[in-house]
C-alpha cells in the first residue's frame, strides 16, 4: 500500500516516482486566452450563479507561471480546455488553444464547439488540425447534449475516438440540461463516442459510474472529487468505492484537476485520491497509465526526471 501523500506541491513528485510512474497525466486543465481568463475568474470571484459558493482561485497566474508549475510537479500531459458561454466563440477558441498547445511542451491539443450551424465544419478542422482532446460544457454553456445541432459533431469524434471531457453533472449547480439523463441518451445515439464524464458525474455518481460500466469507450475524470472543498457539497459515496476501484483498474478514470481554477493547492487532489485506500495500482492507473494509453504517450526512456 501506498503511504504517499502530498502535503503541498514541492511533494508531489516524490508522489508519482513513489509509485513508479513517470509523472502525471491531467485530463482537466484549463487555459484560456487572457481576457477571456479574466472574465472566468471575475465570475468565480462573484459566486456567480453556477459557482453557488466562495471559490478564491488558487493558481492567479499568468499562463506561463502556470505551465512552469506544471512542469515543475510532473505534470507531463495536460489539456487547454477551453469552452465558449455562446455562439460564435468556439472557432477562435480552438485557433488559440490549438496554438497555445503547439508552443507549450506537454500540452494536449484541445479544442471545443457549440450547438451551432458551423460546428461540424470547425471541429473537422480542429480534428485535422490535431486536436487531440475536445471539451463541452453543457452546463455553462445551457444546452442539450442531444441538441440535434451537435448530432454529427458527435459522430466525427466518435468516428475519429477523440476524447471529449464532458461537464454533463449537476455540479456545482445544476442546470436544466444537466444530469444522467441526458447523456445516457446521447451515448444511445453515439455508443462509440469516447467520453471522459468530468467530475465523475458529481453528484449523480453511482448513475454515470454505470455509464462508464454500460459503455465501453465511456470514462470518468476525478475533477475535485475526494477534497475537502468538494466533499463538504458532494461527497462520493463511500458504497461505490469498490466500482470507482474496478473502474480504475480498467482503464476508465482519469485524474483531473480543474487546473488553476480550484480553491485549494493542486496537491489536494492527489492527496484525497491517496487517501481512498485502492491500491497502488490504482493509483497507477489514474494518475498515468490509462491516459498514456488513450493518448498514446510516450514513456520517458531514461529515468524519470
Amino acid at each position: 500500500m501506498s503511504h504517499h501523500h502530498p502535503a503541498d506541491d514541492e511533494a508531489v513528485p516524490a508522489f508519482w516516482r513513489g509509485l513508479g510512474l513517470p509523472g502525471l497525466a491531467d485530463v482537466h486543465v484549463h487555459f484560456l486566452p487572457p481576457r477571456l481568463l479574466r472574465r472566468v475568474w471575475a465570475y468565480f470571484d462573484a459566486a456567480g450563479p453556477l459557482v453557488g459558493t466562495e471559490w478564491p482561485i488558487r493558481y492567479r497566474w499568468s499562463d506561463a507561471e502556470r505551465v512552469a508549475h506544471l512542469h515543475r510537479m510532473g505534470v507531463r500531459a495536460f489539456g487547454a480546455l477551453a469552452y465558449p458561454h455562446r455562439p460564435g466563440m468556439a472557432a477562435e477558441l480552438n485557433r488559440w488553444a490549438l496554438d497555445f498547445a503547439r508552443r507549450t511542451p506537454g500540452c494536449l491539443p484541445s479544442a471545443t464547439f457549440f450547438p451551432e450551424p458551423e460546428a461540424p465544419g470547425y471541429v473537422a478542422d480542429a480534428l485535422a488540425a490535431g486536436a487531440r482532446l475536445f471539451k463541452v460544457h453543457v452546463q455553462v454553456g445551457g444546452f442539450a447534449p442531444t441538441d440535434p445541432a451537435l448530432d454529427r459533431v458527435w459522430g466525427l469524434l466518435a468516428e475519429a475516438g477523440v476524447p471529449v471531457v464532458v461537464h454533463v453533472g449537476h455540479a456545482p449547480v445544476g442546470t436544466a440540461h444537466t444530469g444522467p439523463d441526458g447523456f445516457a441518451a446521447l451515448m444511445a445515439r453515439h455508443p462509440r463516442l469516447a467520453a471522459i464524464v468530468a467530475h465523475l458525474g458529481a453528484p449523480d455518481y453511482t448513475a454515470f459510474l454505470a455509464l462508464a460500466e454500460r459503455h465501453e469507450r465511456v470514462r470518468l475524470d476525478t475533477t475535485m472529487a475526494f477534497t475537502p472543498f468538494f466533499d463538504r457539497f458532494v461527497p462520493f459515496p463511500a458504497a461505490e468505492l469498490p466500482r470507482l476501484r474496478e473502474l480504475g483498474l480498467a482503464g476508465k478514470v482519469l485524474l483531473g484537476s480543474d487546473f488553476p481554477n480550484i480553491p485549494y493547492p493542486y496537491a489536494a487532489q492527489l492527496d484525497g485520491l491517496a487517501r481512498l485506500g485502492l491500491g497502488d495500482d490504482w493509483l497507477r492507473a489514474v494518475c498515468w497509465e490509462s491516459a498514456a494509453a488513450l493518448f498514446d504517450l510516450d514513456q520517458p526512456t531514461g529515468p524519470a526526471s
